[in-house]
């Protein structure tokens, strides 16, 4: 019976880990599973290990696993979370929770390629509007975000090595944008900023913050080198792209028209839905990922317009807390669900794209006000965050 229960709480964990639990809410579950299981567990998690010690004195084991954080799959997190919640009622037996586990892991993903393509090429079109783009610059940003989600995806089904595929993103976005820029009136850089939103790793840049505010420092520390590393590399890339089209590329044509007021709005309520295909999360849960991410976007421009962007962070990352939070509370549902796609929004990993580039383009003082302001932006951010979550307890640990 104890090597049973060992080996749930190790499997437990390892799905939790592959499927972008952050070390704050993994460590918790697990916590309570385990006592919930009679079994006195410590659990320490990084983005690349896991260390397990269950039981105690004589009977004491301690167990390490090699596994790498995967992305974020909400589907995935929903099945395990509604498994573990019965197990722990006592409504289902340690082997059917293990079988739901396994059943819940081995499914296949909730949206097929194309519809996760065409979710790649929404979100990042929608960012181009968000950030101030003409019609070309939109349907071109898509169509960029269409080819990088494909080429990641292949990249993930692969065995090659890991640390090559950013930089190779990073320059041929920026060398196609510069081409296609001699020939259409359009933002060679913001079109490269934008398709190149979904590996900026802007939101792992949040949760490496949050982790470290919470006390997590082993996660918080490797998965800020991480996104650190993963930035740079994106941005050598395009730096690479830059100086190579200096030499035979002509200025920018001029640009046309900005886009009508009203296609903002339109990109505030498309953008969310294909972040949420992105993160593979249920039709059934749209409607409030949608309510919650467009709460945050308003309240943070709302706050924006007044007392700057560092505020309007603060302040949009306390909506998106607090209405995640509710969520959880009345559906009983974790709180990740909305919480995910509502910081996409709202993630300085943009700001810090902006200042390595700005810096590559000996515009040190620009790079390093951009710099300064993604850290305050990021802190922000995670205060917004923990307050929310002392003004409403989401009651689920995950």
């Amino acid at each position: 019976m104890q090597h049973e229960t060992h080996a749930f709480l190790l499997r437990t964990a390892e799905l939790l880990h592959r499927h972008g639990t952050p070390s704050y809410r993994l460590e918790g579950v697990m916590s309570k599973v385990a006592e919930s299981l009679h079994v006195r567990g410590t659990f320490l998690y990084t983005p690349t290990a896991l260390v397990v010690s269950l039981d105690a004195g004589a009977d004491e084991r301690t167990y390490l696993r090699r596994v790498d954080s995967g992305d974020i799959d909400i589907t995935k997190v929903l099945a395990f979370d509604a498994a573990l919640e019965d197990l722990e009622s006592g409504h289902i037996s340690l082997s059917e929770a293990t079988a739901r586990l396994e059943a819940a892991a081995t499914a296949p993903p909730a949206f097929n390629l194309p519809v996760s393509l065409l979710a790649a090429a929404i979100a990042c079109a929608g960012v181009a509007v968000i950030f101030g783009g003409n019609i070309i610059d939109t349907i071109v940003a898509g169509l960029f975000g269409c080819v990088i989600a494909w080429v990641t995806t292949l990249y993930q089904r692969s065995f090659a090595q890991r640390g090559w595929l950013e930089p190779v993103l990073g320059f041929t976005a920026a060398i196609a944008a510069v081409v296609i820029g001699q020939w259409l009136p359009v933002n060679d850089k913001l079109i490269t900023l934008a398709a190149l939103i979904l590996p900026i790793p802007g939101l792992t840049l949040t949760i490496a913050l949050t982790e470290l505010a919470s006390g997590h420092l082993s996660s918080g520390s490797a998965r800020l080198a991480g996104a650190t590393v993963t930035l740079f590399t994106l941005v050598v890339g395009v730096a690479i792209a830059w100086r190579l089209s200096s030499v035979w590329a002509q200025p920018v044509r001029p640009a046309m028209d900005a886009l009508p007021g009203w296609c903002l709005w339109v990109a505030v309520i498309l953008t969310p839905l294909a972040f949420a295909v992105v993160f593979k999360a249920p039709m059934s849960q749209w409607p409030a990922i949608l309510l919650v991410v467009v709460s945050g976007f308003v309240a943070s421009r709302l706050v924006g317009s007044v007392a700057g962007p560092q505020v309007a962070a603060f302040v949009g990352a306390l909506v998106v807390g607090c209405c995640s939070n509710i969520y959880a509370r009345m559906l009983n549902r974790p709180a990740m669900v909305p919480q995910t796609p509502g910081l996409m929004i709202l993630v300085p990993g943009s700001i810090g794209y902006k200042s390595l580039t700005a810096m590559v383009e000996s515009n040190t003082i620009r790079g390093v006000e951009l710099a300064f302001s993604m850290s305050i932006v990021g802190v922000a951010l995670v205060g917004g965050l923990l307050l929310a979550n002392q003004i409403i307890s989401p009651k689920r640990i995950l």
